[in-house]
């Protein structure tokens, strides 16, 4: 049954139906081949119970913030600020990119947002100062995944509704293993313009007048991220009610950077609709799918092929970590998520890998998912800023970044606690 799906999904997926549908039509081959079981009688039900979930309407919320945000003119600003603190180290504006990045993660809850808005106000800026392309366009490309890791994250609000786990633990133990990556993207990107000055572009100096002028720039963001975290964790809302509190912050930040306007707001809401409809109709039909799988019984099949087989703990991790590097290749992140979580998490959660540790796992491999070609996500925005230049600087620029997210997963293997300190003392 698992080479049936895996040769179906990606025939389905080669014929260019969009993640969903394609997802739709396994479901009843499922039923035709294995289930004999009417699922077109079970699908107004399901789909209603799936999408019945309060949880939920965070997910459009998240994406409206980041696009108030974006438009509001705040992110270019910050990189402004950024790049007057950073410009002193080996690098420069490579350092500017990975913590605006970041900064921009703690509010926008998405990947792809956080590498287009980066991209678009930075590489014509490293392009003047002469930076090389394939590094630039990596630190972009590489920094922007932060946004599924870092809370709030979309994905991780995906991960707690498909797996019943904890939307606050879970978003406190993506933020120190989010930091500690972005901090080791700025290390690798030192010493590689430690050992190639000229990839790093000129080195530049502010004054410390300037720098403290520009510091002022960087607190939307910071009190966005306040709000909403603090929200969560003093019990005054739930995740979705923070997302609220959080467009609402976003709403005020824009009429004070004299940004909001009716022609803004329609933008943003019509990119809302866009990205939400995507994300939900993805959900359902993934819902659907693993209802199909239930009902022919693959959990009980998966269970006796693990039983004559009898992996060790480590070794069910690292066929499952292998399985989701090989997917991240050709399947999109989010429907990545959607299959795999279903099938993947129960095993794990059953030989004793505690959900919230897995949870920040399976997003970093996500976010890996995100910077290998041939469908890296983030690879294809930033060069969307680039059209005119080759799109192989992008891969190429990449590469460090994604030795450095495989020693990343090492260190939460090796520690676990870089995860799951933080929602223990919480």
């Amino acid at each position: 049954m698992l080479a049936f799906l895996g040769i179906g999904l990606l025939a389905l997926l080669l014929t260019g139906i969009p993640i969903a549908i394609a997802l739709f039509l396994l479901a009843f081959g499922v039923d035709q081949f294995f289930a004999f079981f009417p699922l077109l009688r079970a699908l107004g039900q399901n789909l209603w119970s799936a999408g019945n979930s309060f949880l939920l309407i965070a997910i459009p919320l998240f994406i409206l913030m980041g696009e108030i945000i974006v438009r509001s003119g705040i992110a270019e600003r910050a990189y402004r600020a950024m790049e007057l603190w950073l410009c002193w180290l080996p690098g420069g504006l490579l350092h500017a990119n990975i913590m605006t990045s970041t900064l921009f993660s703690a509010t926008s809850g998405s990947s792809v947002a956080t590498a287009a808005t980066v991209s678009t106000v930075a590489i014509p800026q490293g392009e003047k100062l002469g930076y090389d392309p394939r590094l630039f366009c990596g630190t972009i490309a590489a920094g922007g995944t932060l946004g599924i890791l870092i809370p709030p994250s979309i994905n991780l609000i995906v991960y707690g509704f498909l797996t019943e786990t904890s939307i606050p633990r879970l978003f406190m133990a993506g933020l120190i293993p989010g930091l500690l990556l972005a901090m080791l993207f700025m290390l690798v990107s030192m010493l590689i313009c430690q050992w190639r000055p000229s990839l790093g572009g000129p080195s530049n100096r502010a004054s410390w007048g300037e720098r403290w002028r520009h510091l002022i720039f960087l607190l939307p963001l910071l009190v966005l991220f306040v709000v909403i975290v603090a929200s969560i964790y003093l019990g005054w809302a739930t995740p979705t009610e923070a997302a609220a509190i959080g467009v609402a912050s976003s709403l005020v930040l824009a009429a004070f950077n004299r940004r909001l306007g009716l022609k803004m707001l329609l933008s943003a809401l019509d990119n809302t609709v866009r990205t939400s409809s995507m994300i939900v109709f993805i959900i359902l039909a993934a819902s659907f799918l693993n209802f199909a799988l239930s009902s022919a019984g693959l959990s009980t099949r998966i269970d006796e092929l693990l039983q004559a087989y009898n992996p060790s703990p480590i070794t069910l991790l690292l066929m499952v970590l292998a399985i989701l590097i090989v997917l991240g290749f050709f399947i999109e992140t989010l429907s990545l998520m959607v299959i795999t979580i279903p099938v993947v998490a129960p095993l794990l959660f059953t030989a004793g890998f505690d959900p919230v540790w897995f949870g920040v796992m399976m997003i970093l491999f996500v976010e890996l998912a995100l910077i290998t070609p041939p469908v890296g996500l983030n690879l294809y925005i930033v060069q969307s800023s680039r059209p005119d230049r080759p799109f192989s600087h992008v891969i190429v620029g990449a590469l460090p970044y994604i030795a450095i997210m495989l020693i990343m997963a090492l260190l939460l293997i090796l520690f676990p606690s870089i995860a799951l300190w933080l929602p223990g003392v919480l």
